[in-house]
């Protein structure tokens, strides 16, 4: 298992890495050319991805913890199995990006573009998804425990089977979204009515 600590990785150009058990702290990716990157079992934390590009990148059961994307570029990218615990993301394009069975507890995407993205599955539990845009996602299966959703739009989503707290069932913008019996009887339940 490779490590780095501390390495600064500004401006550098490594596309088509493949990258297997390393294991990267406090490092910093700013504008780097990662393009293409194949990520397997590695550990970022506390790593600034800060103008990086991700274009066409994968990662499995790869984590990235408290890691800081701003203006970072996703087009393409897939997440599979990974972690993303505590990362933040600001103004960064991820509209074609895949996430499957992605663990985003904590993570501030407040204000993303996530529209018509597959994200099936994924945890969210205690993420600041404040204004977030999830229009058409599939989010079927997905964990929002403990989420702020204040302003998120989720129409026209597939939210079957997913986990919603009174709260997000209240701020969140629901028109149009798919849901099971189940989610109606609590979206019914958090807007006061009551069913008999």
């Amino acid at each position: 298992m490779t490590s780095a600590v501390g390495e600064d990785f500004q401006d550098a150009i490594l596309p088509d890495q493949e990258w297997s058990g390393r294991v990267f702290e406090q490092c910093v990716f700013t504008d780097a050319d990662l393009t293409g990157l194949k990520t397997r079992n590695c550990v970022f934390t506390d790593c600034d991805f800060t103008g990086a590009d991700l274009n066409n990148s994968s990662h499995v059961a790869s984590a990235f913890r408290s890691c800081k994307f701003k203006r970072t570029v996703f087009g393409k990218s897939s997440f599979d199995g990974c972690s993303l615990l505590g990362s933040s993301f600001v103004d960064c394009r991820l509209r074609s990006l895949k996430v499957r069975e992605t663990d985003l507890t904590l993570v501030a995407m407040g204000r993303c573009d996530l529209r018509d993205v597959d994200l099936r599955g994924a945890r969210f539990r205690e993420a600041n998804l404040t204004e977030c845009d999830l229009r058409g996602c599939d989010l079927g299966e997905a964990d929002f425990s403990g989420a702020r959703m204040l302003g998120a739009r989720l129409n026209n989503a597939d939210l079957r089977d997913a986990r919603l707290d009174a709260d997000a069932l209240v701020q969140a913008n629901l028109r149009g979204a798919r849901v099971d019996t189940a989610l109606a009887l609590s979206f019914a339940a958090a807007h006061g009515l009551h069913l008999d």
